[in-house]
């Protein structure tokens, strides 16, 4: 067999492992020192943003006529309930309060407690919304503001803030049963980094010891087991190093680390998993055919050893750059979105792609170079009653003949109707998905974890107008305003509608609605608009913007998707007829992931097994949905390159294709599956989180992989390619010649 580029690489690598394996430990130290302990600077954590997705918009526009144009400003705001207004202890607390920020360069202090009260014992209405809706509390609010349209000083802030926590403590300890919290969106995006943070070790803890159980089972030792998962640690280390290289050239959201740790994880561990099972099968198969292999020098085991790395790399090698190259144009995919965080999500993956593929095509090499005939030799897990032979039915190294082949075969007598039957399962789990409901979770469901998270349900219970709208009509003049109002009013779905109040350089009337149906009643009032200048905006306004920019963009990211698998496929296989059966194969997976998504958070039928308050889900999140698509294809395409490569090599051998859809669901069923659960296993661990984005993301991707891996792979796959094999390997003359003169083979 002629070496390709990647058998030379892993020659190469294969015979000075420990050059291979001092540059990732150099990797991984500076990785480590910067990313991680923040060895002169920060570290990854604290360079994250923390902020809601967002794009220039209608609802940004209607947001920057409000503000004014003013100065950069961070306010705190004191809540206090429970308390009898009239107190004197909570004034002298107010007052004191008010002394203390006084003394602070460009910071205001509203105190509603020193405003007059009107006859009848109304509030003015320019603090109105300060008080509790039941008289029994209100909300001391302080501002800093920037000099010169810059930030304000972090100096005044913590000071500032320092102020409103010593009040809270006052009011506590003089009041007993009062309510005292400091809130603020600065204190809130700390919070959720924090949760980011748990999320992330929890998922971790999850994950990574049920994978080494996994692998265990399929390898038979530890050794041959910790290579894969020493891979997959190496490449959330790097991922880390990456992304902080990112956050200089642009914001990363606290959710894209999340994202991309979970993705490299499951991409590491697959490739690994594929790499050393293929080495173990060349490995085998080259020194039983030397007869008596015994009996050979070390040299010549060596020799044979470098042989079988440098044949994996050529084949096992070749599907993982496959693979990992179909993963970074899913991720590439996502750059054409306006929302910075998805374009984030997008460079993250694709730099942690990079690592994977690097780490499966280098290092893995170099380790299996140095552990050598140990893999071979039964692990201790083999010599276990009854452990044994779970190790010996699902190991790495299949049978010419075993489930999968007789599995293939079955399905092969009746191949039509499998299909129809997989396609007709797929679309009736898919169905919720014709209900589905946007959401933006990061505002709704701020979870129960966050510090924050009981000043917010507080000021939604107490103070409701003084939380952020979810619907508000902008206006230039109070008469416009009052007209709109008045005309909103009567639309269906609309509690009510405020006052119109002047702020900034416009006017504003907040439109009261169910959160259900916030997004809906944008809609509507969008399509009705007066003949005056208007703009709506609150956080409904920003999501529906949202979800509209991303609909608009979405075509391209499916064509450059679309087409470069198809572009990678064909030069794979020769053929037409395989990329469109795997795209059409991946978008019924997918569908039906989004509608188990629908059904499980949408519809609520999740929120017992995943601990959330289903109330506060009103539907899935506009970028779960993106990233199910994009990193569910991915995926998806890495089980169809598995299967693939191993049924080309069948088919290129002279095997009839029939037959050969056998051997190679034979050959790539025990991966697949070993290699799906791993991924199911660490979706599943981060779906355990309490970020709702995170969660629900996790169980999209651990429902995408699930179906993908048993009723696609499994029975759809073997069944389309048996019931059209006249067809499968079809292309047009043209491409047959481009392919061989550019195409990719072994």
């Amino acid at each position: 067999m002629t070496r390709g580029p990647l058998g030379r690489l892993g020659g190469a690598v294969g015979r000075h492992p420990f050059i291979a394996i001092a540059c990732w430990a150099v990797i991984v130290a500076v990785a480590l020192a910067t990313a991680v302990a923040g060895l002169g600077g920060q570290t990854v954590f604290q360079r994250l943003q923390g902020q809601a997705p967002s794009v220039d918009g209608e609802a940004s526009k209607a947001d920057a006529i409000l503000s004014g144009g003013g100065q950069s400003t961070q306010s705190f705001t004191l809540l206090v309930h429970g308390v009898d207004l009239a107190d004197g202890r909570l004034s002298a607390v107010a007052n004191r309060l008010g002394t203390t920020l006084a003394a602070l360069p460009d910071t205001s202090y509203l105190n509603p407690l020193a405003a007059p009260v009107l006859p009848g014992g109304a509030h003015p209405a320019a603090i109105a919304s300060s008080f509790a809706s039941d008289d029994k509390g209100v909300l001391f609010t302080t501002t800093v503001s920037g000099r010169h349209g810059g930030d304000p000083d972090p100096d005044t802030v913590d000071r500032a803030q320092a102020a409103l926590e010593h009040a809270a403590n006052e009011i506590r300890a003089d009041v007993p049963s009062a309510t005292a919290l400091v809130g603020g969106s600065s204190l809130l995006v700390h919070s959720l980094l924090k949760v980011s943070q748990n999320d992330l070790e929890r998922g971790e803890a999850v994950a990574l010891p049920i994978a080494l159980v996994i692998m265990l089972l399929v390898f038979g030792g530890f050794l041959a087991a910790g290579i894969p998962l020493l891979g997959a640690i190496v490449s959330i280390v790097g991922a880390f190093g990456a992304l902080f290289g990112i956050t200089y050239l642009m914001d990363i959201d606290s959710t894209v680390i999340n994202v991309v740790t979970a993705v490299g994880l499951g991409l590491s561990i697959d490739y690994g998993l594929l790499v050393v099972s293929r080495f173990r099968e060349e490995y085998r198969t080259a020194l039983a055919a030397m007869g008596e292999p015994w009996h050979l020098a070390a040299s010549d085991r060596r020799d044979i050893r470098l042989l079988a790395i440098a044949h994996t790399a050529d084949r096992a090698g070749r599907t993982v750059l496959f693979s990992g190259t179909t993963f970074a144009i899913a991720s590439i995919g996502l750059l054409v979105f306006e929302p910075r965080i998805v374009r984030a999500i997008g460079v993250g993956a694709l730099s942690v792609t990079v690592i994977a593929i690097a780490t499966a095509l280098t290092l893995v090499p170099a380790l299996l170079a140095l552990t050598g005939d140990r893999l071979l030799r039964p692990g201790a897990l083999t010599h276990i009653p009854g452990v044994g032979r779970l190790v010996s039915r699902f190991g790495d190294v299949a049978p010419a003949e075993g489930f999968f082949s007789r599995l293939t075969r079955r399905v092969q007598k009746h191949p039509a109707l499998i299909t129809l039957i997989c396609v007709g399962a797929l679309v009736a789990v898919g169905s919720p998905l014709f209900t589905l409901q946007l959401a933006n979770t990061s505002i709704d469901a701020i979870p129960s974890s966050s510090t924050q998270y009981r000043f917010t349900e507080q000021l939604s219970r107490h103070f409701p107008d003084a939380t952020s709208p979810r619907v508000e009509l902008v206006t230039a003049t109070q008469g416009d305003a009052k007209t709109w109002a008045t005309r909103v009013s009567a639309m269906p779905h609309v509690d009510s509608v405020g006052a119109p109040a002047q702020r900034g350089n416009g006017w504003a009337a907040v439109v009261r609605v169910a959160p259900a149906t916030g997004i809906d009643v944008v809609r509507e009032i969008r399509a009705d608009r007066p003949d005056f200048p208007a703009r709506v905006t609150g956080t409904d306004a920003r999501t529906a913007d949202l979800s509209d920019s991303l609909v608009r963009s979405a075509p391209w990211a499916i064509l450059i998707i679309a087409l470069g698998t198809i572009l990678l496929l064909f030069l794979m296989t020769g053929s037409l007829i395989v990329p469109l059966k795997a795209l059409v194969a991946s978008a019924l997976s997918l569908g039906a992931s989004i509608g188990v998504l629908v059904w499980g958070f949408e519809q609520g039928n999740f929120a017992g097994v995943l601990h959330f308050d289903a109330s506060h889900v009103h539907g899935v999140d506009v970028l779960v949905l993106v990233l199910t698509f994009a990193f569910g294809f991915g995926l998806a395409m890495d089980y169809e390159m598995f299967i693939l490569s191993r049924i080309k090599e069948q088919v290129d051998a002279g095997v009839e294709a029939r037959e050969a859809i056998a051997r190679g669901l034979q050959r790539s069923g025990r991966i697949i599956t070993s290699a799906a659960l791993i991924i199911i296993v660490v979706f599943a661990g981060f779906a355990t989180g309490d970020l709702m984005v995170i969660k629900q993301l996790g169980t999209a991707l651990a429902v995408a992989v699930l179906l993908d891996a048993t009723l696609v792979r499994c029975l759809l796959v073997p069944a389309f390619m048996t019931w059209q094999q006249r067809i499968m390997w079809w292309a047009p003359r043209w491409m047959k010649r481009l392919h061989a003169r550019i195409g990719f083979s072994d």
